[in-house]
């Protein structure tokens, strides 16, 4: 066989004629000017991604009390607002994943956060209850559009197997958006009121995150071409072959109990602690402290995922917030346990981000990614959704103290639903 000869590192190799054709036929892609740096476009991302959710989701329960102090409306009232906004963003989350699986996942992010900044800066300007719920309900939409699901779809397509590295890299620092919005919020609202803090959030999600994610969508040299739709796409073929198997829902139910759960301790931790008498300080800075810990999280699992299944570490992050909720309901007796609760909660919640999309596509596959996403996006939106109205009600039923035992059994539900998924998945 003809051969040609080459010269690596001063060392004549020969190899054979059909390698060098196959490298003539398949060369690497040249660079480009409209490539962007892949590591500089998960940068961007994870930036555009902190601010976005700090400014639209933590925002929230970050200003709840002063929104009770200086509009006078009732908890349950303000909560309500949240509620439609996550309601509408589930809603809308099949429809993003649909329009990601057909390319349209760039003009969702930058649209998206566009829209979010617009509405969370028209917050300022609310005098009447119907105000508040018409921009929040809007700003459920936009959720849809830029927070992690369609970001994480986004990237599942165009990067493939690359996919999980960015997400995981994405995490470790848009884990920190309750840390920049619980303190940051507050300290802008006592200094100059709770419109100040919704417009400097409004202004920094126009200003730093939307041109952040026009840079951080751009193609990058080394991207895997968009799967075809075939099985998965259009026809939705992927999505309906999921819906039949039992590991969906069952991941549907294991998902949606995280969602609930952390949704209700992220939204009533200030005001229950603030029933037990811990000082404001002492609160905020518990909150903030959720933050670290789930990138805290994220950087054990980085440190172990060679070594453990992304299973196992899924099924750990439920036993860490079983023991998260067991320490909420121990630090009335003893108030040290409140850093167990950061540290458990933090830690285990914060890599769940990373694993829901990684256990979604090793359990149901990757076609038609984006519309599976988008559907179990359904009911963990919608549980967040709940979450804030759900536990202001069972608060007026027995007060935080049944909230707390609520959680903890609710949690407990999801880590049997999972591991009933991962049962199902093999049994298949």
């Amino acid at each position: 066989m003809d051969a040609c000869v080459v010269v690596v590192e001063g060392c004549r190799v020969r190899l054979p004629e059909s390698a060098s054709l196959t490298a003539a036929q398949h060369p690497a892609p040249p660079a480009s000017p409209g490539f962007a740096s892949p590591g500089r476009t998960v940068l961007a991302l994870a930036f555009a991604e902190t601010i976005v959710w700090a400014g639209v989701f933590y925002i929230f329960p970050a200003l709840l009390a002063h929104w009770e102090g200086d509009l006078g409306w009732e908890k349950t009232t303000l909560s309500g607002a949240f509620t439609a906004a996550l309601v509408t963003s589930a809603l809308c989350a099949p429809v993003t994943g649909r329009l990601i699986d057909a390319g349209h996942g760039r003009r969702l992010l930058i649209g998206g956060s566009i829209c979010a900044g617009l509405l969370i800066g028209s917050v300022s300007f609310v005098r009447e209850v119907w105000q508040f719920y018409a921009l929040w309900i809007a700003l459920g939409a936009s959720m849809a559009t830029c927070l992690y699901e369609p970001c994480f779809a986004f990237l599942t397509r165009t990067r493939g197997s690359e996919a999980r590295k960015a997400i995981t890299r994405i995490t470790l620092i848009a884990g920190l958006a309750g840390t920049v919005s619980f303190p940051g919020a507050n300290l802008l609202a006592e200094l100059y009121g709770w419109r100040a803090a919704t417009g400097g959030f409004a202004t920094a999600i126009l200003l730093i995150c939307v041109p952040l994610f026009v840079y951080g969508t751009r193609p990058v040299p080394e991207s895997e071409p968009a799967a075809a739709p075939a099985g998965g796409g259009k026809d939705g073929a992927g999505l309906r072959a999921a819906l039949r198997r039992p590991t969906f829902w069952l991941l549907a139910a294991a998902f949606s109990m995280i969602a609930l759960t952390h949704g209700i301790l992220i939204t009533h931790l200030l005001p229950m602690l603030d029933e037990r008498g811990v000082s404001t300080t002492v609160a905020v800075a518990v909150a903030s402290g959720i933050g670290p810990m789930q990138v805290a999280g994220r950087l054990a699992m980085m440190a172990v995922e060679k070594r453990v299944s992304m299973n196992a570490i899924c099924g750990l992050s439920f036993a860490f917030m079983l023991a998260a909720s067991t320490a909420l309901i121990g630090a009335g007796a003893i108030p040290l346990l409140l850093f167990a609760f950061v540290l458990l909660q933090g830690s285990g919640y914060g890599v769940t981000s990373i694993t829901r999309p990684v256990v979604t596509a090793n359990l149901l596959g990757r076609t038609g990614f984006g519309a599976i996403s988008g559907a179990l996006a359904l009911p963990f939106m919608g549980a967040t959704a709940a979450a804030p109205t759900l536990a202001a009600a069972i608060w007026t039923v027995g007060g935080y103290d049944l909230v707390r035992l609520t959680v903890l059994s609710l949690v407990g539900f999801g880590a049997v639903c999972f591991v009933l998924a991962i049962v199902s998945a093999r049994a298949r």
